[in-house]
């Protein structure tokens, strides 16, 4: 009976601790402190990115251009830029793509409206492991006061992706 006792509250721990992971309020001060390339070539920080936005809800969009899952998306998150139209939301798009040209490539052909830069050191790199990234795409809401308002959301008709925004926007 004890060993069952021990291997639920092992159990309970993991499952506590994995939930605890997604329900992030903030950025860690090494995942601000990453940089980014911008369209033009010149490097930012993240937390420059959040900073130049502050008051406005932030819709994250980590993609690349090799992924099916992250085109696929492109339309939803179209409509869902529609949809806030007038909620004061502005569209982050980071490319965890491996060839910079893919990544500029894709945004023309694709018509991708919003603000982009490249995360150099890729999916895999400190920028993913930093955010917890294992798909593609991520969605993560930032609200106006600068907390995350959603950690994670891999399909752009999420449901909680609007709510995340509509919560905000009575903020």
């Amino acid at each position: 009976m004890k060993k069952y006792k021990l291997a639920l509250l092992v159990l309970l721990t993991l499952v506590f601790n994995a939930c605890a992971q997604q329900e992030r309020t903030a950025f860690e001060k090494e995942t601000l402190a990453e940089k980014f390339e911008t369209l033009e070539g010149k490097e930012i920080t993240f937390e420059k990115i959040l900073e130049q936005h502050k008051g406005q809800t932030i819709v994250i969009d980590v993609w690349a251009s090799w992924c099916s899952d992250c085109l696929k998306g492109l339309p939803l998150v179209k409509k869902l830029q529609e949809q806030t139209a007038n909620d004061n939301v502005v569209y982050v798009f980071l490319s965890v793509d491996r060839k910079k040209e893919n990544w500029k490539n894709t945004i023309v052909k694709r018509n991708i409206v919003g603000e982009h830069f490249f995360v150099p050191s890729g999916m895999k790199g400190s920028f993913g492991k930093a955010i917890n990234l294992d798909w593609i795409p991520r969605y993560i809401v930032v609200g106006k006061d600068g907390n995350i308002k959603l950690y994670k959301a891999i399909k752009a008709d999420d449901s909680k992706i609007l709510e995340a925004i509509k919560a905000d926007k009575k903020f």
